[in-house]
């Protein structure tokens, strides 16, 4: 066993490069596999370019802006902070977008050809192609981030030395940080604003259904959930994969000195659950069954492949165990802290689940509360959302008592990362709802028999809640995340200036307080600019709908083509423009504190935590919320309560239009940002304090 240590010690970092370029051999056979398939008559190829055409012109125009301020971010970093760290921004910014744009072109190119695998194959093939389709984004998240952190951490070690290598990961991390934050916003935006605002005139006004080809909104919905669903979150899950494994390497280094397994072990993690991801997706594609029973079923094949290898990487790494603030810590504790990161997975998808899928209670509640009123639609949507915060918040606690009780805060870091190694099948499900998504707005625009829009509709219903889901799971692992960063802040403040080695934040301290106070403020900001965007897109093209409506009667008749194009522009252009503030409030919060004199480190910390803790709850209720909302819609739409055209369903549409701005702008959204709050106040505190 010595000699296996010393093996996988040495080349732990060699072994997770591996399984990173393993996986992403893998997207690449996934995405000949899904190019390969048929892709329909003429009509829908038509219609899944001008899907395509649309999504690459926004992400194109995406690229530049954004492109433009990581620029500013570069030079400042390389200016005042230091060049590797500088150099490790660019990298974490480029993976970051690569992980999006890459899995939103192999998105747009998988729906049709799931709408096609519905006509002619059934439920069973049309769910393994969606399904591939996003199993391409999520082993490119987790096998870019692995690969981007350990190649970029081995080069640095060799060229400026490891103590200025892990210090640089901070760069990294703040560059997939923020550029996830544009990302998430800029896709949150457009995605949303084109869906309501093809809702309210299509659906409310003009009683259109879903993906009538008669409305002008059509195809910039569908562009929408490609640049939201697809690109937006795989940045977002990437920069919390990437922060999360930089946040444990950070918290090895800093408070185990010494200690090369500490640095090593969420390197090894990482590498063996990019074979757990591989096991899954493998299930998915040779089960049969429920939709959304065969979907769990390779989430629980991944987790438990993971857990029976974390066991011999963790007895080879740490033979004789740990020692932790002078107790000794045995292999098997850190195995179950590693364990209780696969555990929080299983648990949060559970919850999540439960709160968004028509099968359960509370999403059945909303469609019941539908038939009284557009009100009582919305009072239950909302109680739904907060009810939703309470039993992830209480496990959340659980683990972090547990993991801290196996190994301290180094503990609670392998945890998240364990937590987030899932994150290969779990982005693989998010996939799967635009993808399907749009395979039935492809389906209804190529006028193919009613059948196939079932069996589209039947996996977009299970896609819903696993969009829903895989938010839950990106929020819960942020908060961790953000709390194992908030750690390396202390530590860091600690080791750099003397004066504050023996403070602690302690709320009987003023200025903690009013750090607290300003971060549970940011979230709160954040979200209410976010939800402004969406409103003042959404209002553009409801006015650019009914304009064509007008000017053109015919498109109701079918005798005129709407001008889909036009509403595309609109949502590109005020996705782009309303993104920025919002997106660099973190940004501006952190720095004015770090500027304030009479504010200050002290008062920092305090904003992180009141960041993290409001952050958290908003973000679960917003998704969870949203979710609910929108499949309580489906519930309707399937026939029940009066079914499509009653009044339950008039309110049911009500509801789902204003949680679209929940659930995929306002709080997803808040993931990368609490990071971001986090990362640059590690950055800075050499500059400032």
């Amino acid at each position: 066993m010595t000699f296996l240590a010393l093996n996988l010690l040495d080349s732990g970092v060699q072994l997770s490069m591996l399984c990173a370029a393993i996986g992403l051999i893998f997207a690449f056979v996934l995405i000949a596999i899904v190019a390969r398939a048929p892709a329909g008559n003429e009509r829908m190829r038509q219609i899944a370019a001008a899907v395509q055409e649309g999504a690459k012109a926004y992400l194109n125009r995406q690229v530049i802006t954004i492109s433009a301020i990581a620029i500013i971010v570069f030079v400042l970093l390389f200016i005042f902070k230091d060049h590797p760290t500088a150099i490790g921004f660019l990298v974490g910014a480029f993976c970051s977008l690569s992980a999006g744009f890459i899995g939103m072109r192999v998105a747009v190119i998988a729906n049709v050809r799931t709408t096609q695998a519905a006509a002619t194959a059934g439920r069973t093939s049309a769910l393994r192609m969606a399904f591939n389709g996003g199993a391409v984004t999520g082993l490119l998240v987790v096998g870019l981030a692995l690969l981007a952190v350990s190649i970029f951490y081995t080069a640095a070690v060799k060229m400026v030395g490891h103590d200025m290598a892990i210090r640089s990961l901070v760069g990294l991390a703040l560059g997939a940080s923020l550029i996830s934050v544009f990302a998430r916003l800029g896709g949150g935006i457009y995605t949303k604003a084109a869906d309501v605002g093809a809702d309210l005139v299509g659906k409310i006004e003009q009683g259109f259904e879903e993906d009538d080809p008669r409305n002008p909104a059509t195809i910039a919905d569908n562009v929408g959930d490609n640049v939201g669903d697809c690109a937006g979150m795989a940045a977002d899950v990437f920069e919390t994969y990437a922060v999360s494994l930089i946040g444990a390497i950070l918290v090895g280094a800093l408070t185990l000195v010494g200690n090369s397994a500490a640095i090593i072990y969420p390197f090894v993690l990482g590498g063996i659950s990019v074979l757990g991801a591989i096991c899954g997706v493998l299930f998915v594609n040779i089960a049969n069954g429920k939709p959304a029973a065969v979907l769990m079923g390779g989430v629980l094949t991944s987790a438990i492949i993971s857990a029976i290898l974390f066991w011999p990487a963790t007895h080879y790494l740490f033979p004789t165990g740990l020692t932790i603030a002078g107790a000794t810590r045995t292999p098997t504790q850190l195995y179950f802290a590693s364990v209780i990161g696969l555990v929080m997975t299983a648990v949060v998808v559970a919850i999540t689940n439960y709160y968004t899928s028509m099968r359960y209670a509370p999403v059945q509640k909303i469609a019941r509360a539908s038939e009284t009123g557009h009100a009582t639609n919305i009072i239950a949507g909302l109680a739904v959302g907060q009810h939703a915060t309470a039993l992830p918040v209480g496990f959340i606690g659980i683990a972090i008592l547990l993991s801290f009780h196996f190994a301290g805060l180094y503990g609670i870091a392998i945890a998240v990362m364990s937590m987030l190694s899932m994150a290969g099948i779990i982005i693989s499900l998010d996939s799967f709802g635009p993808i399907t998504d749009n395979a039935g707005g492809v389906a209804v625009m190529s006028n193919l028999p009613k059948e196939v829009r079932a069996v589209t509709d039947e996996l977009d219903a299970v896609g819903n809640t696993m969009k829903a889901v895989t938010k839950g799971y990106a929020i819960a692992s942020a908060g961790l995340a953000a709390l194992v960063l908030f750690g390396s802040y202390v530590e860091e403040l600690w080791a750099h200036n003397v004066a504050y080695a023996e403070f602690h934040f302690s709320l009987t301290e003023p200025k903690v307080i009013i750090g607290l106070f300003l971060g549970g403020l940011l979230p709160f900001i954040f979200t209410a600019f976010s939800m402004d965007a969406v409103g003042k897109a959404a209002g553009a093209v409801v006015r650019e709908v009914r304009r064509q409506l007008k000017a053109k009667p015919g498109i109701l008749t079918g005798q005129d083509t709407p001008d889909y194009a036009t509403c595309v522009d609109i949502v590109t252009k005020a996705a782009l423009r309303e993104m920025i503030v919002p997106a660099l409030l973190p940004l501006i919060f952190v720095v004015a504190v770090a500027t304030i004199k009479p504010l200050g480190p002290v008062v920092l910390g305090g904003l992180l935590v009141g960041t993290i803790v409001t952050g958290l709850f908003v973000a679960i209720a917003m998704t969870s919320g949203g979710g609910a909302w929108d499949n309580a819609k489906k519930f309707i739409e399937e026939g029940n309560l009066g079914g499509k055209g009653s009044f339950a369903h008039a309110a049911s549409i009500t509801g789902d239009t204003v949680g679209d701005p929940y659930k995929d702008t306002a709080g997803p959204a808040i993931n990368p940002m609490i990071k971001v709050v986090n990362i640059v106040a590690i950055l800075i505190i050499p500059i400032f304090f």
